[in-house]
């Protein structure tokens, strides 16, 4: 199961630690990789890609997958 605090969780959001949007590749959320990926690159243009960059290691650390959910209702 993956949910907040896993394991999986946490390698994710040190992959986005090193680059934003590695975590959320990592985990399999290609869109989510790109928009992090795409509003980093542009915000550090402006000295701004700090916070992107930050929003990107506490998204992939609190991902819960779908099935998780799931679960919880069972």
């Amino acid at each position: 199961m993956t949910g907040p605090g896993s394991t999986a969780n946490v390698i994710a959001a040190l992959a986005s630690f090193i680059y934003p949007g590695l975590g959320q590749l990592v985990q399999g959320r290609i869109i989510s990789a790109l928009v992090h990926f795409v509003v980093a690159s542009l915000l550090w243009c402006v000295w701004l890609g700090w916070i992107i960059h930050i929003a990107s290691c506490v998204d992939a650390a609190l991902y819960r997958s779908p099935e998780s959910y799931r679960d919880d209702l069972l």
